[in-house]
């Protein structure tokens, strides 16, 4: 006599709740220490030179053949064909209403918006809610684990980290386009250039605000832990997280006084090494008069004006305009 099968309602039914159990779980709190700092000092000092060598020029040059219209619409196109990333991790983090929110936004800009390159979606209300493997991960109650900077990749978490793996290679529309067509000169991988392209090129209208800070990787790192924490709670975090990252109750982090002495000191040391490279402008005459002892001592050496780097984590807050590129 066969046997009966399992009643597929039982298992839905168990899924169901294995789902709820995870969703349920608490976020566990952001990390504000670095132990690995020594090493992500060294990895963020050779992905600058990279970028300088090589992305940064690529980038500057697409702008120059572009105009901003051109690559506002190519955003469109890329925000839109990444949407099912964020659909799957709605799913995942069993948010069912972000999840429609999202498939609704793919689906209008897809068809009306011709293939996404237009964003009516956002004029009926259908925003962008932007989530990915490492905010289903945090949502599930996985610890962030440490910091860390990878080479060519970027800052990152332990958490953070896989998803590489799992938006970009099993989910991004594009990883799948790649795998599935094979083109001479490997021109399958295209698409994915001009993605990163673009998204490089974009992050050139800040560049300013970077380095002007006293400390690029600190900004870099706190612009990228509070822009993740903005993520995890879908843009409203609670106030406890907001102090714990800002170091309100931290008596060992620094005071505001404190950092505005070090970004003053930070670029009277900037200047001073600028004025001390400048070349002389002509010898003195020999029958001249030898300048007076305060006059001579007015110029700064070239090594005067540097400051130690203070070590301490979340010493520097990015504001929320550095941390709205993602």
């Amino acid at each position: 006599m066969p046997m009966l099968p399992r009643p597929r309602l039982l298992d839905r039914t168990a899924l169901a709740v294995a789902l709820l159990a995870l969703a349920g779980c608490a976020i566990q709190p952001p990390r504000t220490e670095d132990p690995w700092q020594h090493f992500n000092r060294k990895t963020f000092a050779f992905n600058e030179k990279v970028d300088k060598a090589v992305v940064r020029p690529v980038a500057v040059g697409y702008r120059k053949i572009t105009t901003a219209t051109m690559r506002k619409l190519i955003g469109n196109f890329y925000s839109n064909i990444e949407l099912p990333v964020s659909i799957v991790n709605d799913l995942l983090q069993v948010r069912p209403v972000g999840a429609a929110r999202n498939t609704g936004r793919f689906a209008v800009n897809t068809t009306i918006g011709l293939l996404g390159f237009f964003d009516p979606a956002s004029e009926l209300g259908l925003t962008l809610d932007k989530t990915d493997f490492g905010v289903t991960l945090a949502r599930w109650g996985v610890p962030d684990g440490p910091y860390m900077v990878l080479p060519l990749l970027g800052p990152t978490t332990v958490r953070d980290v896989w998803a590489w793996p799992v938006d970009s290679y099993l989910l991004d529309p594009m990883s799948w386009y790649a795998r599935e067509h094979r083109f001479r000169y490997y021109a399958e991988y295209l698409p994915i250039m001009l993605y990163y392209v673009q998204l490089r090129a974009s992050f050139i209208d800040s560049e300013s605000f970077l380095n002007s800070a006293y400390d690029p990787y600190l900004m870099t790192r706190d612009a990228y832990l509070q822009r993740r924490t903005y993520l995890i709670y879908h843009g409203n975090p609670p106030a406890a997280i907001i102090e714990q990252m800002q170091g309100v109750n931290d008596s060992s982090s620094n005071d505001i006084d404190q950092l505005l002495q070090q970004q003053q000191a930070y670029e009277q040391g900037k200047n001073g090494k600028a004025a001390a490279t400048t070349p002389a402008t002509a010898p003195a005459p020999a029958a001249s008069t030898a300048p007076p002892a305060s006059a001579a001592s007015s110029a700064a050496p070239a090594g005067s004006g540097r400051v130690p780097v203070p070590a301490t984590a979340g010493s520097v807050m990015a504001p929320a305009a550095a941390s709205s590129t993602d």
